[in-house]
């Protein structure tokens, strides 16, 4: 069965176009709630949200159809997605419900849920609801209405888990640190996290006023931090996303570190800690340099496809515990069950406290290969697999490069575009191999005239 609203992480769009509408939503809740009937009698759910101006709008809608379902409600106010998962596990709740579009400015929102376990649902629960979007709405009566209610201490119960995840052994004293939330979901959170653990905390992006989320400060525009690091001679910035389940990390000389770096630090401090790493989970854009350095450590490189719902799925599978995105979306099971900025902030952290070392101290000998990427634009996807030109070259170039080198080739899913990057150790040599393997792709039968 096909999903009509639901993508990789959710329901997601621009406010006032479908489903970001506030019908679809009351639609939606409703659908939802009685999914939840179906399964438990009194079911009760968590809502939390970003701090986008449409949330209110989104909030009150799917609360309403909740009600109208006979499902009871705990509203969290802005929370980052991570939190909300955290406490639907905690207060052992049949469902969490995070109203946010992570990383994208304002004009856009989405609903993304959680299990009673804080996990992502599977694809089967996404297309139950989908056939209940279809059914006739079932209006309980007036006695069998589900209230809702605001959880007061929500902030402060994710406060006392983030900083749980790290020993009482160790501490942030002597670190000045910035904190950029983004003007998100965390901006009463995190700044709070990093100074009970003992840093000395600066922020920016935590002044919210719901349209100014992502907006030019945070994960996805870091330079904002970088800037601030430099001004107020803070040892490391972090920059989190609107809801806070990714972030980018900054020195004091200025160098941003990626996802695929922190990952790699994660992991080389619990074999420091004696902790087994069976493996880690990566993608198929994760750096090779990462994967090489990690297959020095003995620890195995596998990649998923793009995106943190497909590591963790590996993960699980593997009954690993470590993985994540170049983007910062960083996995650590053994700490929670989702994606947390702050969290997975932390774990970088205290390594460096462990490591009694600086995070590039930590790095060193681990140097990104340079990426070339090209976009060849086709007339047609259809076949470009059998092109033997393609393949030729590819072999080729594959051969020539070795150990100090790799390859990716993939279709975009949205338009007739190969997508060709090529990682090696001198970046003029990825450049002159991913032009070698664009003009095959263009000889090939597919190619546009």
């Amino acid at each position: 069965m096909s999903r009509r609203y639901f993508g990789t992480d959710g329901i997601r769009g621009t406010v006032g176009s479908g489903p970001i509408t506030p019908d679809f939503m009351l639609r939606l809740g409703h659908a939802v709630g009685r999914v939840l009937r179906q399964q438990t009698a009194q079911p009760t759910v968590l809502i939390g949200k970003d701090t986008r101006i449409s949330g209110y709008m989104i909030e009150s809608a799917l609360e309403a159809g909740f009600a109208s379902a006979g499902v009871g409600v705990l509203l969290t106010g802005p929370l980052p997605t991570p939190g909300v998962a955290y406490l639907t596990r905690a207060l052992r709740l049949d469902l969490g419900i995070v109203i946010s579009a992570s990383h994208n400015a304002y004009p856009d929102n989405g609903v993304k849920f959680f299990s009673p376990r804080g996990e992502k649902l599977p694809d089967d629960w996404e297309q139950a609801v989908e056939a209940a979007l279809d059914e006739p709405a079932q209006w309980v009566d007036a006695a069998a209405l589900g209230r809702a209610q605001r959880l007061e201490d929500a902030r402060g119960r994710y406060i006392e888990f983030c900083k749980s995840t790290v020993p009482h052994t160790l501490s942030l004293r002597g670190m000045k640190i910035v904190v950029d939330a983004a003007h998100g979901a965390a901006y009463h959170v995190a700044p709070d996290v990093f100074h009970e653990l003992g840093a000395e905390v600066v922020t920016i992006g935590c002044s919210p006023d719901g349209i100014n989320i992502n907006d030019g400060v945070g994960a996805t525009a870091p330079q904002a931090l970088v800037a601030a690091v430099a001004e107020h001679r803070a040892d490391y910035g972090i920059a989190l996303d609107g809801d806070a389940d990714r972030l980018q990390l900054v020195d004091a000389g200025g160098r941003l570190f990626n996802g695929d770096e922190l990952l790699y630090v994660i992991a080389a401090d619990r074999l420091a800690q004696g902790r087994p790493v069976p493996g880690v989970v990566g993608t198929l854009m994760t750096n090779m340099a990462v994967e090489l350095a990690l297959r020095a450590r003995g620890i195995p490189l596998v990649r998923a496809k793009v995106g943190d719902r497909y590591v963790l799925e590996e993960l699980v599978a593997r009954g690993w515990q470590l993985g994540g995105e170049g983007s910062g979306h960083l996995l650590a099971l053994d700490r929670h069950t989702t994606g947390d900025g702050i969290v997975s902030a932390l774990q970088v952290l205290m390594a460096v406290r462990r490591g009694g070392n600086t995070l590039a101290g930590l790095l060193h000998g681990v140097e990104l290969f340079p990426q070339a990427l090209v976009n060849v634009r086709l007339a047609s996807l259809a076949g470009w697999q059998d092109n033997p030109t393609l393949a030729s070259e590819l072999c080729s170039v594959e051969a020539e490069m070795g150990e100090g080198g790799r390859t990716l080739i993939r279709a975009s899913g949205t338009e007739p575009v190969l997508r060709v990057m090529v990682e090696a150790r001198d970046a003029s040599v990825a450049r002159a191999a991913a032009q070698r393997l664009a003009r095959a792709a263009q000889a090939g039968p597919a190619a546009s005239a």
